[in-house]
């Protein structure tokens, strides 16, 4: 959760169990959480979450944005 401000530019976010609802662009996007299968590479294990989005007010071009700049921001040693 530390990283979630930086990745939706500290968009005001309600949190409830799993999801979390946004304030973006004079809609809403509900990102939903769920831990997944680590990913192992050699003796390194890594954790990985399942994140879905839904948005709802929200133009295509806002919805793009997002989209870019959280996948961007989110990205762990460049993909």
């Amino acid at each position: 959760m530390s990283w979630l401000p930086g990745a939706t530019h500290n968009a005001p976010v309600k949190i409830t169990g799993n999801e979390l609802a946004l304030l973006v662009g004079g809609g809403t996007v509900h990102i939903s959480l769920q831990e997944s299968a680590p990913r192992r590479v050699g003796s390194i294990t890594l954790p990985t979450l399942d994140i879905r989005m839904r948005f709802s007010g929200i133009d295509e071009t806002v919805r793009a944005s997002f989209i870019d700049y959280f996948d961007l921001y989110t990205r762990r040693g460049g993909g």
